[in-house]
């Protein structure tokens, strides 16, 4: 691709590598993760934990508060740059889903928030490989609650033209390498100041990967909301409410004479 070619918005691999460019809106924009989910995704009596594709350390910051020993592994430089910046206590490490930099059986979890869309099929026998016997991979993603008007006239701007599926989604495990996953979904709210939407809208991948024309045009229309909607006309903050939706499964104990 030459240098003023704009990436193809429907490739993934562009996608994903899109990140790399939008450590600091990701970082500014991006809400966390509610403690009611992160209690449940954790099992009891963890210590050492993984956060996979930790992005700019989003949840890890969560994870180190509960006093956890936490390796978070990202494969952007910009944003575990930014991870190791803002959540000093964790260990950040270059890595991917598919070649996780620990050795086998050295962590009680391996926490994954808003990235399982994006690991290929060899990430599940690494993920198996890092975690002791019987240890937990838990799972998440932060999905707006699109049944509030505004919200739902948000979601239906940053989405127009997508062409690629949507993050969130059920995920089908290997089973042979973990029990089936259970579900939850807590409801909770992330209080953003309203002129925050605008970036928000920016530091999502599809945006991030858009000809600059078609990029301003939608934000455009997020400005538009924000300016015309009774919910946000005239505020300077807003609660954006979401829904954590959480998965967790275990770790099955290997087979004789597997290696």
């Amino acid at each position: 691709m030459s240098a003023g070619d704009s990436p193809d918005p429907g490739s993934r691999a562009d996608r994903a590598a899109s990140f790399e460019l939008g450590a600091a809106q990701y970082a500014s924009t991006r809400p966390s993760y509610p403690d009611a989910a992160v209690d449940w995704l954790l099992p009891t009596g963890a210590r050492r934990v993984l956060d996979l594709a930790a992005g700019t350390g989003k949840l890890t910051e969560r994870l180190v508060a509960r006093g956890l020993d936490v390796v978070a592994v990202e494969p952007s430089d910009a944003m575990r740059e930014r991870l190791a910046q803002t959540v000093p206590g964790a260990h950040a490490l270059a890595g991917s889903a598919e070649s996780v930099p620990l050795p086998d059986a050295s962590v009680d979890a391996v926490l994954v928030a808003q990235a399982w869309h994006w690991f290929s099929p060899a990430a599940q026998p690494e993920i198996a490989r890092v975690l002791r016997p019987g240890g937990r991979l838990g799972i998440v993603w932060n999905v707006r609650d699109n049944a509030v008007d505004w919200v739902g006239r948000f979601t239906e701007i940053i989405h127009r033209g997508d062409t690629l599926e949507r993050s969130y989604r059920e995920p089908v495990l290997d089973a042979g390498l973990f029990t089936a996953p259970e579900h939850r979904t807590v409801p909770w709210a992330d209080r953003v100041a309203t002129s925050s939407l605008r970036p928000l809208a920016a530091s999502r991948s599809y945006f991030l990967t858009l000809p600059p024309e078609r990029r301003e045009e939608l934000l455009g229309e997020i400005d538009d909301l924000v300016a015309t909607h009774p919910a946000l006309a005239g505020r300077d903050a807003v609660d954006l409410p979401y829904l954590a939706e959480c998965w967790r499964a275990d770790a099955l104990p290997a087979a004789p004479g597997a290696p």
